[in-house]
């Protein structure tokens, strides 16, 4: 840590995307945290506000086109494929923590990178291991909604029929990089599906329903939808179930009781209560013996950069809450 001010220093790789500027956004606020550096080749020497216009006034940080070792922490606001790409390119010293916002690190079967090895980083599963991790793999977002609405039950052994998925996310999703489903000519008064049962994010889910629950082998069947906004996942998961509401969502309540950003009801819920923020709302529903579950959160945040400062916290032992204590859009 900064001896000067006892704040950790943070590196960021890849500041000029979407990620990377949500990272800068709690980065900025956040009491223990002091920017090392913003690295862009792309944008070397310009200030960050810039490119993030709304930091305007926040910031006179430039970004850098040299890396700095002089951290404590290093966020991969990558693209797929780019963060093992960089660390081929780049011997980050093992005295930095590196928080990958990739895909590359999650599976364990690719948690190991030369001495590295990465720990999947969901806190409402693996908790402890974050607090003493070297490295996270931070989770995908469609992942973390998903896993989010089904872990409860897994944790219980109460995962024993097919599950059954509808989630549409918001644009931002996709990256900064414009494509034909990500243009505004396209995407608005638009919708769409896409890789349905295939989507990558599926062995992310996977692997932790195993975890909890080792004898599961029922089919997850997801079928994810482009939608016609911005920010946000609303995910639609129902399975076969023998309890009643009321059993249900006592599980739901006293499996996230001591975790500050998720949260259960059984009222309508919708997704300007969590756009914005690090949270993540569940609503619990019965239909004959159907268990409905809606799921929703920011894929920005929770999804993705929110999420990846709540690991921070934990692996350097700060308020869990510190720097995301967030207001939702609610208009």
């Amino acid at each position: 840590m900064n001896v000067n001010n006892n704040k950790i220093l943070a590196g960021i790789v890849g500041g000029a995307g979407y990620t990377g500027g949500e990272m800068l956004r709690i980065l900025i606020n956040h009491p223990n945290v002091e920017i090392g550096f913003v690295h862009s080749t792309s944008n070397a020497n310009k200030h960050v506000y810039d490119i993030h216009t709304d930091l305007f006034g926040d910031t006179d940080l430039k970004f850098a086109a040299e890396l700095s070792y002089n951290i404590d922490v290093l966020f991969l606001c990558v693209g797929h494929g780019d963060a093992r790409k960089f660390l081929e390119a780049n011997v980050i010293p093992d005295h930095i923590k590196i928080i990958d916002l990739s895909q590359d690190f999650r599976l364990s079967q690719n948690s190991k990178f030369k001495s590295k090895k990465f720990i999947y980083g969901l806190p409402e599963l693996d908790r402890e291991a974050i607090k003493t991790a070297a490295n996270i793999a931070n989770p995908g977002c469609f992942a973390t909604c998903l896993q989010l609405g089904l872990l409860p039950l897994a944790d219980k052994k109460l995962l024993n029929s097919e599950v059954h998925i509808t989630a549409t996310t918001g644009s931002t999703g996709a990256g900064q990089s414009l494509s034909a489903t990500t243009h505004f000519t396209w995407r608005n008064d638009n919708l769409s599906v896409y890789k349905a049962f295939e989507h990558q994010h599926l062995n992310e889910v996977g692997q932790s329903l195993h975890q909890l629950q080792p004898g599961f082998d029922q089919a997850v069947n997801f079928i994810p939808y482009r939608g016609d906004f911005t920010r946000g996942i609303i995910a639609s998961i129902y399975t076969d179930s023998d309890l009643t509401e009321a059993e249900v969502l006592k599980l739901y309540q006293q499996y996230y009781a001591g975790h500050p950003f998720t949260h259960v009801t059984s009222h309508n819920i919708d997704l300007k209560q969590v756009v914005n923020t690090n949270k993540c709302f569940l609503q619990i529903k019965k239909h004959g013996n159907k268990l409905l579950i809606i799921s929703i959160l920011d894929n920005l945040l929770k999804g993705a950069s929110g999420q990846a400062v709540q690991n921070m916290n934990l692996m350097f032992g700060l308020d869990e809450n510190a720097g995301l204590r967030l207001k939702a859009t609610g208009f």
